[in-house]
């Protein structure tokens, strides 16, 4: 029997091998991922005429420097021009087979993609056609990517805006399509002023629907949305959750002692939807390398990687992931382990998460660091 103590090698985490990488995203919304040359196409054809720039890559560089303000609803306002060109059942079938595509073309294999139906009615189309439509168009790209040997699976999230007073009519929207590929809720939108807790019929009901949400919570506002989120709405997940760390401090030797909510959203293993680009592009972290993300990681909260809106923010789930390996030393243990967390919190079945995690992503981090 041998003794020898010798490890396998480490393999170094490179774009290449980061690309291969199986992945798993909670949080992407529809409306933040266009393609640029997209948007153009989309907007000529149906005659919107206020795009900022004319030619693909001056319209997504603009997107990026008008996210890159640090004021959340500044961020928001980029989308008036995204939900303009959604407003007919082609160009969100278009929007969302591309979405499906691209993600699995950057090693996605298992996205929940949300985003507003309310948003995208200004063109006539009723609520149950504007999921009907979203759904093809997810279908569509699944069947695009197997044909390039990628498989990709997508559930979708129908969001509320929590500015407005439709939160219930858009749960029960999700409960009718869950059959359909519709995984789950969640409202969002400006968090100060429009507290979770305004929306308390419809948590209500999607619990008696046994149904499943997240809530945008902690990322603009504080550790009361946070703790409304919780306790008062019975959410499972948190959409960024980045300021539970308002809650730790941390000494100058490097310990940390929880207060009792991020103690509790710890030992519950809430899982946090976390968007380092994003969340720099919206103030609620002063850079990639200042990010909660790393503190929480190395106190094992249920941290998951996510792009948040690629458009806005130039980026996709290698990125994200590349970025947080140079900021923090991460390596395919700390990848693996942020991959898992998010396949363990997808809202669809737990043998399906399972299958996904033992069959996909265990063996395709394994062979990655076999070199």
């Amino acid at each position: 029997m041998s003794t020898s103590t010798e490890q396998r090698p480490v393999v170094p985490v490179t774009p290449d091998a980061l690309l291969r990488a199986p992945k798993v995203l909670l949080h992407d919304h529809l409306d933040g991922g266009l393609r640029p040359a997209t948007v153009l196409e989309l907007a000529e054809s149906t005659g919107y005429r206020d795009l900022p720039a004319t030619d693909a890559a001056a319209l997504g560089t603009w997107f990026r420097e008008a996210a890159d303000s640090g004021s959340l609803v500044r961020y928001l306002e980029t989308f008036a021009h995204t939900c303009a060109v959604l407003q007919d059942e082609a160009a969100l079938v278009r929007v969302a087979a591309e979405c499906a595509e691209d993600l699995a073309d950057d090693g996605v294999v298992y996205a929940e993609v949300r985003y507003a139906p309310e948003l995208f009615t200004e063109g006539g189309l009723g609520l149950d056609a504007i999921v009907r439509a979203v759904q093809a168009g997810f279908g569509e790209g699944e069947a695009r990517a197997a044909a390039k040997g990628k498989t990709i699976r997508v559930g979708t999230l129908l969001c509320a805006m929590r500015q407005n007073a439709r939160s219930l009519e858009i749960a029960e929207l999700a409960v009718r399509h869950r059959d359909a590929g519709v995984v789950g809720f969640d409202i969002a939108g400006p968090e100060a002023g429009f507290p979770p807790t305004r929306n308390l019929d419809a948590f209500e009901y999607l619990r008696q629907q046994n149904a499943h949400f997240t809530i945008h919570a902690g990322e603009a506002f504080g550790l009361p949305s946070i703790w409304e989120a919780i306790q008062h709405c019975g959410a499972e997940r948190l959409g960024h959750g980045v300021r539970i760390v308002d809650d730790i401090e941390v000494a100058p030797d490097g310990t940390a002692r929880l207060g009792r909510l991020a103690s509790y959203v710890r030992d519950r293993r809430i899982p946090l939807e976390m968007c380092p680009s994003s969340n720099v592009q919206t103030g609620a972290a002063a850079s990639i390398g200042e990010h909660p993300i790393g503190l929480l990681a190395r106190l094992r909260f249920r941290v998951t990687v996510n792009t948040d809106n690629r458009l806005m923010s130039g980026c996709s789930m290698t990125s994200e992931m590349r970025a947080l390996v140079d900021a923090f030393g991460f390596g395919w243990t700390d990848l693996q382990r942020f991959t898992v967390n998010a396949m363990k919190s997808a809202f669809i079945g737990f043998d399906e998460r399972l299958a996904v995690i033992e069959d996909v992503i265990k063996p395709g981090y394994a062979a990655i660091q076999a070199g």
